[in-house]
C-alpha cells in the first residue's frame, strides 16, 4: 500500500490550516511514517503537481489522500479520520468525527 498526501500551499507560502491539523493528527498517533509521499497543491499554480492530481481525481479540497494498493487500484480519501479508520487500523470516535466537520470545507482547493 502506498499513501500519498496532497497538501495545499497558500499563495503567501504557508501551509493551509487543515493540512497542518491533519499532519499533526497523524504525527500524534504515530502514523506520519505511514505517509509515503507528500505532494503540494499550490494555490497560485494550477499546474503544480497537487493541483493537477486534484483535477484528475475530481477532488477540490485539501488535504486529501490517495491510497494505491498492490494491484495499482487507487482510492481517494478527503478525510484524515476516514483514512485512519479504513486504512491505518485506528479507532475513530464519534466525537472526533463531529469535531472534524469544518465550515471551511465549502469551496475548493
Amino acid at each position: 500500500m502506498h499513501i500519498t498526501m496532497v497538501k495545499k500551499r497558500l499563495a503567501d507560502g504557508s501551509e493551509c490550516r487543515k493540512c497542518q491539523e491533519a499532519s499533526s493528527m497523524l504525527q500524534s498517533k504515530q502514523l506520519w511514517e505511514r505517509i509515503d509521499e507528500v505532494v503540494w497543491a499550490r494555490e497560485d499554480d494550477p499546474q503544480s503537481p497537487g493541483m493537477v492530481m486534484g483535477a484528475k481525481l475530481g477532488v477540490q479540497v485539501a488535504p486529501f489522500f490517495v491510497v494505491r494498493d498492490a494491484a495499482g487500484a487507487e482510492q481517494v480519501y478527503t478525510s484524515v479520520l476516514q483514512l485512519m479508520r479504513d486504512r491505518l487500523s485506528q479507532k475513530v470516535s464519534a466525537v472526533q468525527q463531529a469535531v472534524a466537520i469544518d465550515a471551511d470545507d465549502i469551496g475548493g482547493i
